[in-house]
């Protein structure tokens, strides 16, 4: 008789949670009955499955780690090694009251590990890596958008620091090129400027507006590049006929249609529009106990550009499809305008998601 000395867990389930980090990552591993160990390593994702293989052999392999820094590629490792792999938002891991005030890399990893043992785990969806690149191009506009208002305010706050004040041809002028070449005017010593008190008299201070100017006009070029960019991507699948779509709906231009196609990837994930609007973030928050009930307004769990843009969409859309309007008007006899365009946000939500399942044009006037 031969002898099979061959270790082999086929048929069971080891579970790993993972808590990563720049440097190491630490790792539990839980068997089906049991926890098998805690420990650092390296943040290689063959390391561990190099290990998974050499103790567990011909066992299911199932880990998990929360969503933050380090994105999507660790899944993306995982999945090509063989191993399943899921990403979780970390407010969606149940908690207890111990681990909330006993918080470490150990005690993060054994949750994550047992509540993925435990089927309580809820995992996120993972776009493409296209899908994930095109939104990284998109939201750096939106960050580089941010950075100019930041850079503007800071160029508004210098001027008033000196008394400088905006003449009044050019106080409307939405920072155009003219008013740009008036601000870089500034550091010129201009008998007639120096007069009216227009201009920085020393050095120092020229050189400290020439920065933020340098900055502006980097940020102005920047913006227009990402823009040409965009809308180069927009043109092409699978984004097109989805962005053609989109813009006939109201408020809704080429730049807002590719935010909304690379923050949603597929339409076609979200079940029904309660399951959308909480993705964006346009459901009441509540915090309610036994016969007390406080609803907080909208939840602060949202995806920011998306809810910050179909709330400018919306304000754009009630003058424009008169359904909307009247749905407005209503809603305003018996709430503050703040509220009633939330409602109205929520409407236009719906109309996008018909848009884009549905792969037709948006009709203005339709009562819904």
């Amino acid at each position: 008789m031969v002898k099979d000395n061959k270790l082999s867990f086929q048929g069971q389930y080891i579970y790993v949670g993972i808590d990563t980090g720049k440097k190491s990552w630490t790792v539990t591993i839980l068997t089906e009955q049991l926890e098998h160990k805690t420990f650092s390593q390296q943040p290689v994702p063959e390391i561990l499955v190099g290990y998974l293989h050499k103790n567990f052999p011909e066992a299911h392999y199932k880990c998990a780690y929360e969503a933050g820094l380090f994105g999507f590629w660790i899944y993306e490792a995982f999945e090509k090694l063989g191993v399943d792999c899921i990403v979780v938002h970390p407010a969606d891991i149940p908690t207890k009251d111990k681990e909330r005030r006993n918080r470490n890399d150990s005690v993060d990893s054994r949750k994550i590990a047992k509540n993925l043992r435990n089927g309580d785990l809820t995992p996120l969806h993972i776009p493409s890596r296209q899908s994930q690149e095109d939104r990284s191009l998109v939201r750096m506009r939106i960050t580089m958008v941010n950075k100019q208002t930041r850079c503007k305010n800071q160029i508004k706050g210098f001027l008033s620091y000196y008394g400088i004040t905006i003449p009044d041809e050019l106080s409307n002028s939405h920072w155009s090129n003219k008013f740009i070449c008036w601000l870089e005017s500034l550091k010129e010593n201009l008998e007639e400027s120096h007069r009216e008190g227009l201009c920085l008299e020393y050095d120092s201070g020229k050189k400290a507006l020439g920065v933020l100017l340098s900055e502006l006009r980097y940020l102005r070029s920047a913006i227009a590049q990402l823009t040409k960019d965009i809308r180069h991507l927009s043109g092409q699948n699978p984004y097109s006929d989805l962005v053609g779509y989109l813009n006939s709906v109201p408020g809704i231009s080429t730049t807002t249609a590719m935010v909304f196609l690379t923050e949603l990837d597929d339409i076609t994930r979200f079940k029904n529009l309660d399951h959308l609007a909480s993705y964006v973030g346009l459901i009441p928050g509540e915090d309610s106990s036994g016969d007390k009930e406080l609803h907080t307004g909208v939840s602060k769990r949202r995806n920011a550009n998306l809810r910050y843009l179909l709330i400018e969409s919306s304000w754009i859309a009630v003058r424009k499809d008169p359904a909307l309007l009247k749905s407005y008007t209503e809603l305003t006899k018996r709430m503050p305008k703040n509220l009633a365009i939330i409602r109205i946000a929520r409407k236009l939500l719906s109309r996008i998601q018909y848009v884009l399942k549905n792969r037709c044009y948006y009709e203005s006037g339709v009562v819904s």
